[in-house]
């Protein structure tokens, strides 16, 4: 037998590898679906690439890969016997559970067992070998086996890099000095003192210079002027603006060109006004509410309760679009924004939709393709597989030990969670985060992963029309920017019991003054309205340069919508800080409507009787140090030269890199780029730069091709003929043009994934069709007349340029005469998502959606209807567009 084992496999042996430090082995879950070793038909280890597969999909990888040796693992579960005397027999296979995985957390570990159940299969024709078999397997494949079976875990491997990170204490830590020069950061408001960036800032912890990061040829992070600091200054340690807790922040040094541990992070914060200590008095301690502090704890008392509807006989749900997703331990937030957006069909329909496709034409590493794991995900949460009611049996079984226990098992999105969080500092770790942050973190990776086919997170975007007003002249410009979330503050002075609060608040003061218990808190109340009033008002522009004055000016910016999206958004802004960085957590009710109007806040573009700021960029402006010497020689300007090689090194010819770093003003790699892009076809891109003289004001906006350009300019003449000499329809190249702002390289490849429909010379877009189905026909939103170029999107414009699907903020009666306003709102509420703590570095999510005409409550893997859903105490909420009433 042994021989005949041997002769079997000698034709495998090639394909049959011994995991090697580094490998991961997929021994708890199938990369397709929920399958593990507990499901029936258990799970298949490829013993080549380690993945795993359910039985339904094993068949996929090995016509895929012709890889015919798997690994079968299964785990059964049972009740443990009891003997004579009462006490547990122990029943193992084998003498021990040999898989390395963790007992389902809805079992309680002294009433069940496990057996592990481990077999070679050969396919095609699924001839199965039981394990362990030393005696009649090669050497190589009894090793290969034996070290796949105990091999940690693809996810526990995982969880311990991402704590375990051998990042070590900096030298400098102990010895650093820091400058006595007075600067105190405050809690909010950051820019980089070298540039316009306010992300991925970084805080010397030498002088408190505030500085972008690194950029990155993605689009992400920032112009490296925070490196640049210190090849000027040699100071080594820099901290993370936006990741400092109480439990710690991200510190790098430059020197050691690391992330670097800092003993005393405290103290030197301290120094700049940052008081560590102080947030961990205040609730945060160790990303955990402290439930030692009484006055920080009480007022969420009520807030848990009442966001997870306790004491309350919830009725549990199960099927399709009822299953929860479990918590992996501070994952919430994740858990409760995949189920608010699998609830939308333009979701379900991407991935889902295209299960298949999707699976057909996955990579060999399916466990970190986005399309794979979302579509994974959303079947996982959509087919009802994972969510199945109890048998009878089993609940009268619990009803006699008076143990009802909640049935729902949910899906473990750990395979999800490390594909999403891959390279992400904060994702990636184990720590609570902000939900807001993680949707915007997701809609950036459907974007990134959905060229050529559907975007599902088009439906969220939206138009935001910017009016920024110049005090000194009054006259204005008019910009327009995408935009994805609508953030609404909570006016504190607007509380309808404001008399309440100010009494509350004297108490406090005085029972603090008293060493007494402080009084019973008071929730403020604040009308929605009050909110969206805070929305609209004027905000100051700091550094705001007028091009009217060619110098910098007071200016005041106002936002309203330029087109109104399928699906709003609306975080309500409860976070903020203390001037002493403490986080704090506004606790507030807003009475949310169910039925949402915005008619009022569409924007109307250049109105009559205003003046536009002429279309000129700043000047170049020369540091101190060098503006004499540039001034006396126009051979020598002001050029990032750093920059400039790093994009000669792409390709480019230098002498058109210096002048992209010149004529963007040495705003980075980045905006050269863009620069580069657009002017590469110029006949005198390669030419050297001729300047201007120092005080002359730079060129405009319109002769850059920066990205500031308006969304509905026609593309230009040339452009358009480079496309049209190679065949293309004129019409279908403005298209492109428009949809790239005017990238040709993208254009081509836009044309080449959207082919244009015989039919669209004749018809309009769906999308134009459903537009001027509820539009006005006098609404002078959409019309030319009174706005400028900057004006909102009109139905005869092309969308394709900014993806947007508008709509009017207010359903339209086409039965009443002259299209008259119907009482029926725009926008109906269809989900919110509910924060429990003092952070949102702490704490719980859950998730309220409205199905079949009632509302749920997802609470990690429970799923049940809700009776009280509190949506005045929400904090992300989800609106859908009424197409009728």
């Amino acid at each position: 037998m042994a021989a005949d084992l041997g002769e079997l496999l000698v034709p495998y042996m090639p394909t049959i590898r011994v995991p090697r430090t580094g490998d991961r082995v997929f021994k708890s879950e199938c990369a397709f679906s929920y399958d593990s070793p507990e499901s029936e038909g258990g799970l298949y280890v490829c013993m080549n690439t380690f993945l795993g597969f359910g039985r339904e999909h094993v068949e996929r990888h090995y016509r895929k890969t012709g890889q015919s040796v798997y690994m079968l693992l299964k785990r059964h579960v049972k009740e443990k016997a009891t003997g004579a005397a009462g006490g547990a027999i122990s029943r193992r296979r084998n003498g021990r559970v040999f898989l390395d995985l963790e007992l389902n957390r809805d079992f309680n570990g002294d009433e069940y067992e496990c057996e592990d159940e481990a077999k070679l299969v050969i396919f095609p024709d699924h001839f199965e070998i039981p394990l362990p078999n030393i005696e009649e397997l090669p050497a190589l494949v009894t090793i290969a086996c034996d070290a796949a079976l105990n091999a940690a875990s693809a996810y526990k491997k995982q969880e311990s890099d991402s704590w375990d990170e051998e990042i070590q204490v900096s030298k400098h830590a102990r010895s650093l000095r820091q400058q006595d020069n007075g600067v105190r950061i405050p809690p909010s408001g950051w820019k980089c003192q070298k540039c316009e960036m306010r992300e991925n800032l970084w805080l010397n912890l030498t002088d408190g210079a505030v500085l972008c990061g690194k950029w990155f040829f993605d689009g992400a992070g920032g112009n490296g002027h925070a490196l640049d600091h210190y090849k000027d200054t040699n100071f080594p340690l820099a901290v993370k603006l936006d990741n400092i807790t109480a439990d710690g922040a991200d510190i790098y040094s430059f020197d050691e060109e690391e992330a670097v541990l800092d003993p005393h992070i405290s103290e030197h914060l301290q120094h700049f006004g940052i008081d560590m200590l102080q947030m961990q008095q205040n609730g945060t301690e160790n990303g955990h509410l402290n439930t030692d502090n009484t006055e920080s704890v009480r007022p969420r008392v009520s807030e848990w309760e009442v966001i997870q509807e306790s004491g309350m006989k919830l009725k549990e749900v199960y099927g399709s679009g009822f299953t929860g997703i479990k918590n992996l331990g501070n994952s919430c937030y994740l858990g409760t924004t995949m189920q608010v957006l699998f609830s939308i069909p333009e979701f379900q329909r991407a991935y889902v939709g295209n299960l298949q496709r999707i699976y057909d034409y996955s990579p060999l590493d399916p466990t970190m393709d986005f399309s794979t794991q979302m579509a994974k995900l959303g079947h996982g949460l959509l087919s009802g597989l994972y969510s199945k009611p109890p048998m009878k049996s089993e609940l009268i079984e619990q009803v006699m030990r008076e143990e009802y226990k909640h049935q729902s098992k949910g899906i473990s999105p750990k395979m999800f969670k490390a594909m999403v969080s891959k390279g992400h500092p904060e994702f990636s770790s184990n720590r609570q985060q902000d939900a807001h942050e993680f949707f915007l973190h997701l809609i950036n990776l459907v974007e990134r992963n959905s060229a050529g086919s559907e975007n599902p997170s088009d439906v969220f975007r939206y138009l935001v029309e910017e009016r920024v007003q110049c005090c000194q002249t009054q006259k204005v410009c008019y910009n327009q920017k995408v935009d994805y979330l609508m953030q609404l503050p909570a006016p504190m002075e607007a509380a309808s019991n404001r008399e309440e609060l100010m009494a509350y608040e004297a108490k406090r003061r005085e029972a603090e003054e008293n060493m007494r218990a402080p009084p019973e808190p008071v929730r403020a109340r604040i009308p929605f309205t009050a909110c969206l009033q805070a929305f609209t008002e004027p905000e100051n522009v700091p550094d705001f340069w007028s091009s009217a004055l060619q110098a910098k000016s007071a200016g005041v910016k106002t936002s309203r919508f330029a087109s109104f999206p399928e699906y709003l958004v609306v975080q309500i802004k409860k976070f903020t800080f203390g001037v002493d960085w403490v986080p704090k957590k506004l606790d507030l009710s807003i009475d949310v409507p169910d039925f949402l109007d915005l008619s009022r806040l569409r924007g109307t573009g250049l109105q009559a009787g205003e003046e536009e700021l002429p279309d000129l960029t700043p000047p170049i402006v020369l540091p101190e140090d060098t503006r004499d010497d540039s001034m006396n020689s126009s051979d020598s300007p002001d050029i990032d030269e750093s920059a400039a090689m790093q994009l000669a090194e792409m390709g480019f010819p230098l002498e058109a890199c210096r002048k992209a770093v010149y004529y963007t003003g040495n705003m980075g790699p980045e905006m050269a780029f863009n620069w580069i892009i657009a002017h590469m076809e110029e006949p005198d891109f390669a030419e050297p730069l001729a300047l201007p003289s120092f005080m002359e004001p730079g060129p405009s906006m319109a002769s850059l091709g920066l990205a500031a350009t308006p969304l509905d300019n026609q593309p230009p003449e040339e452009s358009i003929a480079i496309l049209t000499s190679m065949g293309f329809p004129r019409r279908h190249t403005v298209q492109a043009l428009k949809a790239t702002n005017n990238n040709l390289e993208r254009a081509l490849d836009w044309i080449f994934t959207h082919p244009e429909r015989e039919e669209e010379e004749e018809e309009p877009s769906d999308d134009l069709l459903d537009m001027s189905d509820i539009m006005e026909p006098n609404d002078n939103t959409f019309s030319n007349a009174n706005t400028n170029s900057h004006s909102t999107l009109s139905p005869d414009q092309d969308a394709s340029g900014p993806r947007i699907k508008d709509g009017p903020g207010q359903i339209m009666d086409h039965s009443l005469s002259n299209y008259h306003l119907h009482a029926c709102q725009g926008y109906e509420l269809f989900a919110f998502i509910s924060h429990m703590g003092a952070s949102t570095m702490s704490g719980r999510y859950v998730c309220h959606i409205k199905k079949e005409g009632r509302w749920v409550i997802f609470n990690d893997h429970k799923v049940c209807l809700s009776e009280r859903p509190p949506k005045d105490l929400g904090y992300i909420y989800f609106y859908r567009r009424l197409s009728s009433c």
